[in-house]
């Protein structure tokens, strides 16, 4: 039932409880998980256009230790790993990436009852409502 399994990160320590859902699952279903990081361009659209390079470089250094990391602890489950750097709005990302990849099912992090991050609109909130493949959400707001 779940051979791809779609695992977003923001390289963030919160997301070590959503690492752990997502390799019980892949272990039990023998699947792969794809780890994707996606550079949110949204946050220096304003930059100056020389500037936006650097900003670039660093954001996706971040990504690759970022997936590097996820990749590790799950390769270190028995999981096999596939990694993934995007650009763009990060909702977007993720919704094309598991459309073009075959994702079964995805695997991410909410802020759960965060009212302030929900009225925003979050981005777990617009790929639970707009994806094709079934979304675990697990809580990493602490509430």
């Amino acid at each position: 039932m779940y051979e791809d399994i779609l695992l977003p990160t923001d390289g963030s320590e919160s997301m070590d409880v959503v690492i752990e859902h997502a390799a019980d699952v892949a272990a039990r279903r023998s699947a792969t998980v794809h780890t994707l990081y996606v550079i949110d361009d949204r946050s220096f659209l304003t930059l100056q256009e020389e500037m936006k390079g650097d900003v670039v470089d660093g954001l996706r250094a971040e990504g690759e230790m970022a997936t590097t990391e996820v990749a590790s602890r799950l390769e270190a489950e028995g999981v096999t790993v596939r990694t993934a750097i995007r650009q763009g709005n990060p909702a977007d990302e993720v919704l094309a990436y598991a459309d073009e990849a075959g994702i079964d099912l995805v695997v991410m992090g909410t802020h759960g009852a965060d009212y302030e991050r929900n009225m925003l609109g979050s981005v777990s909130q617009k790929v639970v409502t707009m994806s094709d493949a079934p979304v675990l959400t697990v809580n990493i707001g602490g509430d």
